[in-house]
C-alpha cells in the first residue's frame, strides 16, 4: 500500500533522514473520555483503521464519522533506526486538533495544545534504536467549548450556512526525524531587498561554545553570498549577495539556502536545505507597496476544504492545482480563510508567485465573538490565552515564506458586551503579532471591528454598484466604511481594502445543488454563467476605480459543501469558460 501524502512536509527546513508515518494506522474513539482510565494509552493496537492524516470524518481516512468526536485515540507501531543512535529522535506532527498527547510504550513524551500549528516531541529516551515500539497518540476536541480555535467547523450535527464538517485528531503528517543533539531547530528568514541581504535568525536543539553555523546562498547553482559565525541560538546571520534578484509574482525567483553546523571539533553535525524569496511588504500613506512599488491585491477566499480530505488535501499535486486554478481566474493572490494552512501549500505560492494573508482559526474562541451569552470574562480570558499560544506557534513557522505579505489573526470580532475588554485583546493581538513578526503589515480583525491595525478591511456583500457604492462611499462622508463606528477606533489613512464581497451563487445547469440548505449571498435566480459574469464585473470595474481602494477579496475560490457560491465546483471542476474569469479578475488599476 502506497503512502499518502508521502512528499517532505516542510520543504523550506529539509534534512535526508527522516521516516514518514502516514498510512494505516488503529484508533478507537473515546466518547466517554474514559480511554485513559481504561490504559488505551498503553495499547499494542486498537480494532478500527484509518488512513493517516486524513480527519476521521473524511472519506480519504476510510471512517467517515460525521457525528462529534469528543475524544479518540490512536496506535501505531515504530521502529527508529539503528544507526541514528547519537541524534535525536524527533517525532512530528504538521497538525492535530486539537489536543494531543503522544505515548511510547505506554509512556507520555509530550502534550500539545491546538489545532492549527506544528509540533514536535523528542523520544529519544523513550525507544530503544533499532527496537519496534508502540506509538499511541490521545485526541480530545471539543469544538463547542468556546475556548478553542475551531475556524469553519460546525458547531451543530449538520454543516450549515458557513460552518462544515469537522476536522478531529490527525490532519497532517506525522513523521520522524534524526537531529544531532546540537542541530537546529529552526531558522527564520528575514529578507532585506533594499540593502541585498538575507539575516537569518537560528535556534539550535542545544548550544555549544565553539560550535559554528554556516549559511550559503545559491542562485542557480552558483554560491551568492556565504557566512560562517559563531553559533547562537537567537543570533543573527547576515548574508549580503552578489546577485540580487527580487521575488515577485511576475518572477517568483528563490535562492536556495544551505545550513551547516558544525561542532567545537570542527566536525559537521547537521546539514538543512532551505530556499529563500527577496521581497518586501511595506505600507506607505493608504497604499501596499511590494518591492517599493504599489500594488492592487486581487484576492480570493480560499477556505482551504476538499471533498474527499476536508481539510487536508488529497495530494501535494492538489494544493498546487488550487493556486493554478485561482491564478488562472485572473486572482494574484489569496486570503487564506478561517484555517491554517500547511507549510506545503506555501512552498507552490512561494514557487508560483502567489499573494497570501496568513490567517488562524479564530471562529471558536469566546474572546473574539459575544456568542450567545455575551461575555464570560473566564471564558474570554482562557480562550484568548489558547488562541495567543498557537497563533505564535504559526507564525514562527510560516514568517520566513516570501509569497505570505500580511498576518490576519482573526475575522469578524464582536465586542459583546464589553467594547473595553474587546478592545485589549484585538490590541494584545495586534502588537504581538507584529513584535513577532515586525516586517508585515498586520489586519487584527478582518472585515470588523478595528481595534489596532495596519489595513483597514470591511467586509462588503452588496449586489449591484448603486448598493456598494452607498457602502464604500458614505454619504456623510464616513470614508472608510465601517459596520459599527462606536465601536471601532477611527480609520487613521491605513490601506483601504474590501477583503470580502462577492458571494454569487450560481450552479451550472448540469450540476446539483451539494445539500437541502444550499446558498449563497447572492444570485440564487442566475442560470448561466455570462449572468454570472455580469454581476461580477460592473463591481469589480467600480472598485478598481476607487483611489482609495487597495484592493479587494471575493468570496470565493471553490464552492464548500452547501456554500455555493465559489467561481469553481467543489470538486474543482471550472463553472466559467476558461479565460471569462480573468478578463474580469485580471483587471489591475496600476498595470493597465
Amino acid at each position: 500500500m502506497s503512502i499518502p501524502r508521502p512528499e517532505y512536509p516542510r520543504p523550506q527546513f529539509e534534512r535526508l533522514d527522516w521516516i514518514n508515518l502516514n498510512g494505516e494506522w488503529t484508533y478507537e474513539f473515546d466518547f466517554g473520555l474514559s480511554g485513559r482510565e481504561r490504559g488505551l494509552q498503553k495499547s499494542a493496537g486498537f480494532d478500527g483503521k484509518i488512513n493517516v492524516p486524513f480527519c476521521p470524518e473524511s472519506k480519504l481516512s476510510g471512517v467517515e464519522h460525521k457525528d462529534f468526536i469528543l475524544a479518540m485515540f490512536y496506535h501505531r507501531k515504530i521502529t527508529v533506526p539503528a544507526d541514528w543512535a547519537g541524534r535525536l529522535a524527533i517525532l512530528h506532527f504538521g497538525a492535530a486538533d486539537y489536543e494531543c498527547e503522544a505515548y511510547v510504550n505506554g509512556k507520555s513524551v509530550g502534550i500539545h495544545y491546538g489545532g492549527s500549528s506544528s509540533f514536535e516531541f523528542d523520544i529519544t529516551s523513550f525507544v530503544e534504536f533499532g527496537k519496534e515500539a508502540d506509538l499511541v497518540v490521545r485526541i480530545f476536541d471539543d469544538t463547542r467549548s468556546g475556548t478553542q480555535a475551531k475556524g469553519k467547523q460546525c458547531s451543530g450535527y449538520k454543516s450549515v450556512g458557513c460552518s462544515y464538517t469537522r476536522v478531529t485528531g490527525i490532519w497532517q503528517t506525522v513523521w520522524l526525524e534524526a537531529v544531532h543533539p546540537q542541530g537546529l531547530r529552526n531558522c527564520r528568514i528575514v529578507p532585506d531587498l533594499d540593502n541585498g541581504a538575507f539575516t537569518f535568525i537560528p535556534k539550535f536543539y542545544n548550544d555549544q561554545n565553539g560550535k559554528t553555523l554556516t549559511v550559503k546562498v545559491v542562485s542557480d547553482g552558483k554560491s551568492v553570498g556565504e557566512e560562517t559565525v559563531a553559533a547562537l541560538t537567537g543570533a543573527p546571520v547576515t548574508v549580503k549577495l552578489d546577485n540580487v534578484r527580487p521575488w515577485s509574482p511576475k518572477d517568483p525567483f528563490l535562492y536556495d539556502v544551505a545550513y551547516a553546523v558544525k561542532d567545537k571539533n570542527g566536525d559537521i553535525v547537521d546539514m538543512v536545505n532551505a530556499y529563500a524569496g527577496l521581497r518586501k511588504i511595506h505600507i506607505e500613506g493608504d497604499k501596499v507597496y511590494l518591492n517599493n512599488k504599489p500594488i492592487f491585491l486581487r484576492l480570493v477566499l480560499d477556505q482551504g476544504f476538499y471533498p474527499d480530505g476536508v481539510w487536508t488535501a488529497p495530494s501535494d499535486e492538489a494544493l498546487k492545482h488550487d493556486i493554478e486554478l485561482s491564478m488562472a481566474a485572473g486572482f494574484n493572490g489569496a486570503r487564506l480563510h478561517q484555517k491554517v494552512f500547511e507549510e506545503r501549500f506555501h512552498y507552490w505560492a512561494d514557487k508560483l508567485g502567489y499573494l497570501t494573508w496568513g490567517e488562524s482559526a479564530s471562529w471558536g474562541i469566546t474572546a473574539f465573538s459575544r456568542g450567545a451569552n455575551h461575555y464570560k470574562a473566564p471564558q474570554a480570558w482562557e480562550s484568548f490565552a489558547n488562541f495567543m499560544a498557537e497563533w505564535k506557534e504559526v507564525i514562527e513557522r510560516d514568517a520566513s515564506h516570501p509569497s505570505i505579505i500580511a498576518w490576519t489573526p482573526s475575522n469578524e470580532t464582536w465586542p459583546g458586551d464589553d467594547l473595553a475588554l474587546h478592545q485589549r485583546f484585538m490590541t494584545e493581538l495586534y502588537d504581538a503579532t507584529k513584535l513577532l513578526d515586525p516586517t508585515r503589515p498586520c489586519n487584527e480583525a478582518s472585515g470588523y471591528h478595528h481595534a489596532k491595525t495596519d489595513l483597514w478591511t470591511v467586509h462588503i456583500y452588496r449586489s449591484n454598484v448603486e448598493e456598494m457604492k452607498k457602502a464604500l462611499e458614505p454619504e456623510d462622508g464616513g470614508i472608510p466604511f465601517t459596520h459599527h463606528r462606536e465601536w471601532e477606533h477611527g480609520y487613521h489613512g491605513q490601506p483601504y481594502i474590501n477583503d470580502e464581497f462577492g458571494g454569487f451563487m450560481f450552479i451550472p445547469p448540469e450540476r446539483a445543488k451539494f445539500a437541502d440548505n444550499t446558498w449563497g449571498y447572492y444570485g440564487m435566480d442566475l442560470k448561466s454563467e455570462d449572468e454570472l459574469c455580469a454581476r461580477i464585473e460592473p463591481l469589480v470595474d467600480y472598485m478598481i476605480s476607487l483611489p482609495n481602494l487597495s484592493g479587494y477579496c471575493y468570496t470565493q475560490l471553490t464552492d464548500v459543501e452547501q456554500e455555493q457560491n465559489g467561481v469553481y465546483n467543489y470538486d474543482r471542476t471550472p463553472k466559467v469558460t476558461p479565460g471569462k474569469l480573468a478578463k474580469i479578475f485580471g483587471k489591475d488599476p496600476y498595470n493597465k
